[in-house]
């Protein structure tokens, strides 16, 4: 994606972008720059940038649109959302006919036209049929981001800024993982953070005073507390989450968390693992550039947690996860949440009445 982005800026623009996946915020944002680098001026952008939907018209029609020329600029912009939703004419015979109208312009695209292709999710197997298939030479996939803490230090980065390895495990604690919340809130941060004189840090503090995190009662307060074996503090803890964050949203934060938190765990249960030198360790659990750091708290969180802590933790939370997302049945938010501290200290809650499939 960043060699995209490099030929955009330095105007190899392509005639067909095809853009696909689920995060919307980096398609649009990739649109954005194409629209920069071909237009001299915003009113040029203006009178010649169409938005399209769809379910709004067909193949043919596209085709049609992006081969008329455009008004008083020597580019045209054409960006179709929903592409994956694209109208199919009535017949099979003119379906075929307008399938292969648009094979023969993407062969061959019109030299004023940009058409940018923004798409959802799309299964592999229907990316391998037509009209995808016909795009394989201009697709560029946007999947879910799997490691946000790399994605946000990346964006901080481009920024000229850099986060402290405390300050970006607690963004990456409370931040939904999506392109467009963690752009928004690198941001924000960015605005806070810039009043302040000295070199571009991110400190864990700004991050609390930015993104409304308590400092008392946090989920890096909670791993100690687990640590400890302590359910009065992790229940007191928890609850104070929730009451901040709001019941569900809290929980989930609370839920997403402590399954990476466990996972690493559990891959560091093996002796060989933790023999190894700190920064293979690292790579292993997933921790990036200076969240090396804290390699040397996990390794001292082993000695509270056995591989069947771990494994029954991870179960606990997958099933908790599962309630939240309406697969499985609970009272409310504060009883799953006790419950799911019992179950993560060995401890058991029985319902307080019989819960109805």
């Amino acid at each position: 994606m960043d060699a995209l982005k490099k030929n955009i800026l330095a105007g190899a623009i392509s005639p067909v972008y095809f853009l696909y996946g689920p995060e919307s915020y980096l398609k649009e944002e990739l649109a954005g720059m194409i629209r920069a680098s071909i237009f001299p001026s915003e009113s040029d952008a203006a009178s010649n940038t169409h938005i399209l939907y769809g379910p709004d018209l067909t193949h043919g029609e596209l085709v049609s649109k992006a081969s008329e020329y455009p008004m008083f600029t020597s580019k045209q912009l054409i960006v179709v959302r929903q592409f994956e939703k694209i109208k199919k004419p009535t017949t099979k015979e003119m379906q075929k006919q307008h399938d292969e109208k648009f094979s023969r312009y993407i062969a061959n695209p019109a030299e004023f036209t940009v058409l940018v292709l923004d798409a959802d999710q799309i299964e592999k197997k229907e990316i391998e049929k037509l009209p995808f298939s016909t795009l394989k030479k201009y697709r560029h996939e946007f999947p879910v981001i799997k490691a946000p803490d790399l994605f946000a230090s990346n964006r901080a980065k481009m920024s000229g800024w850099e986060f402290d390895p405390d300050a970006l495990k607690a963004f990456t604690a409370y931040i939904q993982p999506s392109a467009r919340e963690i752009c928004q809130e690198i941001e924000k941060l960015i605005l806070y953070t810039s009043a302040r004189s000295g070199e571009k840090r991110i400190t864990a503090p700004d991050v609390y005073d930015c993104v409304g995190i308590s400092r008392t009662y946090n989920v890096f307060e909670l791993e100690k507390a687990l640590s400890a074996r302590s359910l009065r503090l992790c229940s007191g803890i928890s609850l104070m989450i929730m009451d901040q964050e709001g019941q569900k949203e809290g929980l989930g934060n609370i839920v997403r968390f402590l399954t990476t938190f466990y996972i690493r765990l559990w891959k560091l249960s093996l002796p060989e693992v933790q023999r190894l030198p700190q920064a293979e360790i690292a790579k292993i659990l997933g921790l990036y550039g200076k969240q090396e750091y804290f390699v040397k708290n996990y390794l001292a969180y082993t000695r509270s947690f056995s591989l069947q802590d771990a494994e029954h933790a991870i179960a606990a939370l997958r099933d908790t996860d599962a309630a939240l997302k309406g697969l499985l049945p609970y009272p409310d938010e504060k009883y799953l949440l006790l419950q799911l501290m019992q179950k993560l200290l060995g401890q058991h809650l029985q319902p307080p009445f019989p819960l109805v499939p």
